[in-house]
Formats: C-alpha cells, sequence, structure tokens
C-alpha cells in the first residue's frame, strides 16, 4: 500500500493459478447498480495483465460476456468470475449483479469470497447507497468479513469525494465513523465548462506522494506546496485512525508524545486491522483512458486486496455435520486435507451441459476422481430436502472460469475456485466430499421469493418441454420457487421481482426452447354457506335395461372457519341403506371440492344425511354418490354462498423513517395492522394480516415505497369471508370469462 514500483504479473490467455491457499484472494464486489463494478472488474483485470486495453481476452470474448439478457437489459444479472495474477497471489474478482432481484447471486458471491469490496458510485444518491447495501455491508459485519469501499464516476459532474467519503462513514462507519477512511485522495485535473473535473491521479496519504496517471503511466511525484494542508489533515486522521486499531497498546502513546511512527508500522496494522474487518478504506478507481494500460486507482486497489486482505487459511469455514447431522470438527484450509467443498453456483451452458462453480474449503479437487455429492437445498420455504442428492458422483473437467471463457486446469486447491462439468445432479448448496467419509456443509440462507408468476405452455410443443425446462431452471436458481397449485391447477413461478420473472421467462425460451404464456396469476379461495340450507337430490333413471335410483335429502349448516367439511348421518328405518350412506358421503364431498357457486372448493359446512329412498334392483353407489352431489347443489341454490379469501400474516422490516408510508399502505390493502416493535437500531417490525389478493405484487410495491430499504415475509393464516361487493365483482369476472366475453 505505500509506493511500489508494478508490472503487471498476469497473462491474457492463461489460466491464472496458485500452488498453497496463502497465495489466493477471494474478492467479492457488491454495490448499486450502475455503480461501476463490471468496469471495475475489467480495469483490475487490464491492469494485471488478464486482457488487453479493450477488455478483451486473447482468445475470444469478453469478460462482461455474462448473459445474453444483460446486453438487451444493461445489466449484470448473474454472479461472474474473473481470475487474475498480481505481485505473485491468484486474485479471484467476484462480480456480483447490482440489482435488488439477483440477491441469490448476490449471497452465492459472498459465500464464495473471504473479503468485500463495496463499490459506491460518487454520481449517486446517498439514499441508493444506503437501501441496497447496508443490509449486506451489516452481513459481512455479523461474520467479521472484511471489507473496503471504493469510489466511482469522480469523473462526473458535481460529484464529491469528500461528500460521499463523509456519506460512507456515516452509512458503514456506525458508531465510529473513523473506522472508514481514505488512503487516497483524488487528483482533479482542471473543470471544464460542464463542469466535469478529469480524475488525473491520486495523493498517497502514508507515502505523501502523487500517483500521476494523466501521462498513461503511473508516475510517483512529491505533492506540490498547495497540496500539502488538505494531505496532511486527511494524514493525521488516517493515522490516528489506524493506530486506534493496532494491537500495540503503546502506539498511541508514543504518537500523541509526539513520536513520529515509521511508514511500514502503519501499513502493517493497517493490513491487519483491514483482514480483521475492524478498519475500512476508502479508495477510488477509474477505467484506463484511451492509450493507457492502467486505470487510475487500480494499482493500489491491486495492492490493497494482496496485502491487506485475508488469505482464505484465515478465514473460519462454516459447520460440518454427518448426514445424520452429528457436528464434526471443522476441516482445515489444507490442500492435503480431507475434500470439503461446495456449488456455490448452478449454471447451464449449450455445449457442455450443466456446469458448477465450486469453492473448495478443504483438500484438493481433482477431474476424473470420485467425490460423494449431498444436497438439502438452501434454506429457504421453497426448497425442500432432495433425497436424490445423496450419491457418489465422477468429477468431470475442471476449468478456471474467466467470463465466458473456460481455462482448464488439473487440479482446484483448498481455497479456490473452479468451474466443474457434468458433476450429475449436483446443484447450488450441495456439498463434495470424500466417498469414504460423506459431509454436510452448513447452508446459507436465500430470501423467500414472494412475487407470483403463473404460466401457461404457449403450444402443445413447448408442453412436452415445459418440465423438464422448468426443473432445469430452478435448480440454476435458488432464489426462484416452483409451485403446481392443486387449488388452482396452475404453475406458478415465484421470483423476487420483475426484473427476475423477465430472465426466468428469457432463459426458458433462449436456454430450453420452451414458449411460455404468462396468464393472471389465481388466488385461491373457498365457498361457504352463509346460513343454513336443505336440498334434496333425486337421480332416476330408465332407459330400459339396468336402471338408476337413487333420493337423498340433506340439511346443510355453516361451521366455524376451520371446520372443513363435516358429514352426518342420522337417517332411521333404513330409508337410506347402510352400504350406500357412504357413497352419498363421496358425492357430496367431491361436489364439495369442485365447488357450489363459483367453483372454489366448498368448506366449513356440516352436511347431514336425514332420509332418502332406494329401490332394490336400480340403486347403486355411483346413484347415490350423483344423488349426494345434486342435493348439495339444490341447498346451495337456495341460500347466500359466501367466498372466503386468504388472509396471510405478514411481517414488514423497514427504517424507522418509512413506518408511517408502509402502515398506510396496508391499511389501503384492507390490511389490520396488529403491532409494532424495533428491531434493531433505527429499523421497526410492522405485523399485520392482509388478504392474499391485496399483497400479489407487495414486492414490487415495497421495494417502491421504502427505497429498496424494506423487506418483507408472508405466510398463510386463515381464509376470512371476502366483502359483499368485492365478492360479486369477482362472480362477474368469472361469469364473463366462462361465457367468453
Amino acid at each position: 500500500m505505500g509506493d511500489k514500483a508494478h508490472a503487471h504479473t498476469g497473462a491474457a490467455g492463461r489460466a491464472a493459478t496458485a500452488d498453497q491457499p496463502s497465495s489466493i484472494r477471494n474478492v467479492v464486489l457488491v454495490g448499486h447498480s450502475g455503480s461501476g463494478k463490471t468496469t471495475l472488474v475489467e480495469a483490475l483485470a487490464q491492469t494485471a495483465g488478464a486482457v488487453n486495453r479493450a477488455g478483451r481476452v486473447e482468445d475470444g470474448g469478453t469478460i462482461s460476456d455474462y448473459d445474453e439478457i444483460e446486453h438487451r437489459q444493461q445489466r449484470s444479472v448473474q454472479l461472474s468470475v474473473v481470475p487474475v495474477e498480481w505481485g505473485g497471489y491468484k486474485i479471484n474478482l467476484l462480480d456480483t449483479p447490482g440489482y435488488a432481484d439477483f440477491v441469490g447471486e448476490l449471497r452465492a458471491g459472498l459465500r464464495a469470497a473471504d473479503a468485500a469490496l463495496f463499490v459506491v458510485s460518487a454520481a449517486q444518491e446517498a439514499d441508493s447507497v444506503v437501501g441496497t447495501t447496508r443490509a449486506v455491508w451489516e452481513e459481512c459485519a455479523a461474520v467479521g468479513m472484511p471489507r473496503a469501499i471504493v469510489v466511482t464516476h469522480l469523473d462526473t459532474a458535481r460529484t464529491s469525494f469528500d461528500g460521499m467519503t463523509r456519506v460512507c462513514g456515516e452509512i458503514f462507519g456506525g458508531d465510529d465513523p473513523d473506522a472508514v477512511l481514505p488512503l487516497y485522495l483524488p487528483v482533479l485535473g482542471a473543470e471544464g465548462p460542464d463542469g466535469h473535473a478529469p480524475l488525473t491521479g491520486l495523493t498517497g496519504l502514508l507515502s505523501q506522494r502523487i500517483f500521476d496517471y494523466s501521462s498513461g503511466e503511473r508516475k510517483a511525484t512529491p505533492p506540490a506546496d498547495d497540496q500539502q494542508t488538505p494531505l496532511q489533515d486527511a494524514r493525521i486522521r488516517l493515522i490516528e485512525g489506524i493506530i486506534a486499531e493496532s494491537e500495540d497498546e503503546t502506539l498511541m502513546d508514543r504518537y500523541l508524545g509526539g513520536e513520529d511512527i515509521d511508514i511500514k508500522t502503519l501499513v502493517d496494522d493497517l493490513e491487519r486491522a483491514v483482514a480483521r474487518g475492524t478498519f475500512h478504506p476508502v479508495l477510488t478507481a477509474a477505467p484506463a483512458t484511451d492509450g493507457a494500460r492502467q486505470g487510475i486507482g487500480t494499482v493500489e486497489l491491486l495492492d490493497l486486496i494482496t496485502g491487506g486482505f485475508p488469505t482464505p487459511l484465515e478465514r473460519p469455514l462454516p459447520a460440518v455435520t454427518t448426514p445424520q447431522g452429528a457436528l464434526r470438527p471443522a476441516p482445515a484450509c489444507d490442500p492435503r486435507g480431507p475434500l470439503v467443498a461446495e456449488v456455490v453456483k448452478t449454471a447451464s451452458d449449450p455445449y457442455v451441459g450443466r456446469v458448477s462453480l465450486v469453492r473448495v474449503f478443504s483438500g484438493t479437487l481433482r477431474p476424473d476422481e470420485t467425490v460423494h455429492v449431498l444436497g438439502h437445498g438452501l434454506t429457504d420455504p421453497g426448497h425442500e430436502p432432495r433425497p436424490n442428492h445423496d450419491a457418489e458422483v465422477r468429477v468431470g473437467a475442471l476449468s478456471a472460469p474467466f467470463g465466458k471463457q473456460q481455462r482448464a486446469l488439473t487440479s482446484c486447491i483448498a481455497g479456490d475456485l473452479a468451474c466443474v462439468a457434468k458433476l450429475g445432479s449436483a446443484e447450488t448448496g450441495d456439498t463434495l466430499s470424500a466417498p469414504e467419509d460423506p459431509l454436510l456443509m452448513e447452508p446459507w440462507t436465500m430470501p423467500d421469493p414472494l412475487l407470483p408468476l403463473a404460466i401457461e405452455a404457449h403450444s402443445k410443443a413447448d408442453e412436452d418441454k415445459l418440465s423438464q425446462g422448468l426443473a432445469r431452471l430452478v435448480a440454476e436458481d435458488p432464489t426462484m420457487r416452483l409451485e403446481q397449485n392443486q387449488d388452482t391447477h396452475q404453475v406458478v413461478l415465484w421470483c423476487l421481482g420483475e426484473a427476475h420473472q423477465d430472465v426466468a421467462l428469457d432463459r426458458l425460451r433462449t436456454r430450453y426452447g420452451v414458449q411460455v404464456d404468462a396468464v393472471p396469476h389465481r388466488v385461491p379461495l373457498r365457498e361457504t354457506f352463509a346460513g343454513p340450507s336443505t336440498g334434496r337430490g333425486r337421480h332416476v333413471k330408465q332407459s330400459g335395461g339396468h336402471g338408476q335410483y337413487a333420493i337423498c335429502e340433506i340439511d346443510v349448516e355453516p361451521l366455524p372457519p376451520g371446520s372443513g367439511i363435516e358429514f352426518v348421518d342420522k337417517v332411521v328405518g333404513g330409508a337410506v341403506p347402510r352400504q350406500f350412506i357412504p357413497s352419498v358421503e363421496k358425492g357430496v364431498r367431491a361436489q364439495a371440492a369442485r365447488g357450489v357457486a363459483a367453483g372454489h372448493p366448498l368448506v366449513d359446512v356440516r352436511i347431514t344425511l336425514r332420509d332418502g329412498k332406494a329401490h332394490s334392483v336400480d340403486s347403486s353407489d355411483a346413484a347415490f354418490q350423483a344423488a349426494g352431489a345434486l342435493a348439495l347443489r339444490e341447498a346451495a341454490a337456495d341460500t347466500r354462498i359466501q367466498l372466503l379469501e386468504p388472509v396471510s400474516e405478514v411481517q414488514v422490516l423497514i427504517p424507522d423513517d418509512y413506518v408511517g408510508p408502509v402502515m398506510s399502505d396496508l391499511s389501503g390493502r384492507r390490511g389490520r395492522v396488529v403491532g409494532t416493535e424495533q428491531s434493531g437500531p433505527g429499523r421497526t417490525l410492522v405485523r399485520a394480516e392482509v388478504p392474499e389478493l391485496e399483497i400479489g405484487r407487495y414486492a414490487v410495491d415495497l421495494r417502491s415505497l421504502s427505497h429498496g430499504t424494506g423487506r418483507f415475509d408472508r405466510s398463510y393464516a386463515r381464509h376470512e369471508a371476502m366483502p359483499p361487493q368485492l365478492a360479486d365483482r369477482i362472480r362477474e369476472v368469472q361469469e364473463n370469462a366462462s361465457n367468453g366475453t
């Protein structure tokens, strides 16, 4: 992090490799959509010599060639890994999507990484930083993951590095804003008529040197006289911040006593504080200009990654158990140890099929060896245990990912990442271990997808391919849940947002050749009797030969919610022979399942069979089933049928500033707020009961209402009577649909 001379150490077209975990750095880039993460990855790869000046690898393609849909929508939609070499170290840069709909890709990146770079655009509002990155910052803080901040887009008009650094200190520093301080100050050129001042270099606060990039090469010079005052003010604050985090308790006394602390001591303490996750340096970076080989700030950033970020040896491994759940000691990050690896991402390649991105935590993964694949799904309600994910699988070819490029590897040691082709049916979250000692890693959590997308096959040919396409789609994306709704008979994909839905439909069409149509999502309604009623079912037919004869009379009365269907036999005198009473019940229950008014299942009624007639020859099981159904329909015609709608218990976690608007919005959705409570500093948990008809798009609406800072979960509570005017409107819509109008 000091004043070093550098030459790039990577080589375009060759896979970056490492022979020991201490030479590996796994870094995930986190930030709001549009903050410049992918551009920064390209700039770092160019400086390290992994790509040429156009951001292209020698064997074709660019490192941002992630997905066809990304080019059309101008956003990254999946995790991409770019390995580079710098100063004898291998750095795996994990570029994550910034859009909230693809948080699953972000969490996969967090699982695979040992440190995080938070990329913040100086051109964005502070609310954008708060809304999309604070929760991830807190997640990293909870596990002690080291973090640094990179400010981008300083060459945009009316931007301020000091202002953005201050915002980052307030947002990320919490009670200790001095733990978030810049290591370098930007050097800006002359401001043009549009207010745009180009970034030309950096001032190193510890080295007290200017790193000038204006000539296309990085050159170090002493600061000018007019730069000394702002440099010294920032330098003093940085030194005091580093000393406050030092493990040497005498250092502060020596500094306050006037001793001039040497740069090596400060740099060593800085690197240790960064690796511990207690100090978070702020840097700035910009891509290379025309004719330049290095982007501004990229050398400094690569030095920070190799010198200040921890090795995989320093990362505590997730908990490990046997398949039966017995806790095992966490294995060490040792290439010679037992194999423990995890599938952090699953993708499909049109040529090689399923490809798994694997992080090796212990041991060494090699091609053609046999491993045990054990899967339990990630911890969200949409993924149940999968018994078929408990098998021995032969590992296919290993490769180093580089955008769309795959570069062959002979092995992958503990602490490193690799792509594995044809790893059986392994899915995201599955554990790979030695066949003689199968193990299971503690899963990471995924958000529950809460935005429904009902789909239908576009044609008969699509219908034949739909099941397989959906299975592969859900296997790739653990934040997507597939539901075959037994009540509405709809196929529903539960997604995280509208962009997530668009990607799902696009992948079904382009990857799996399945064209589907989105249709309105139906909420499972119920019917019940508003009051008591009676019905008589007469099923008498005689058309020569064996006839049909069955008559039954029933009483129907409503029951309390949740009672279901209760059938009572009160026939006396053998009016209905005993062997046919179960037939009447079967017919009644079948009709109740089909509905008696609007085609929704009938619930919460007691049906009493009190009388009937039979024929010694023509009565049969089928006849009394038909009579029971007719009796229930007649009883329904003589009383008011009430529609019941499902009500969900909703818990909304939001910053305190949005409590009022959220509660008002819930009330406008016919919701009942049942309580609020504090849930951490500055955040409130709002509990409410809301009809499911009103929250179909709540995942999208809450994001807009809370500027991306709120999240919610929901669970079914019960069915309740629907307001009469709304029930009448729904019946009218259904009648028009059935009549084709």
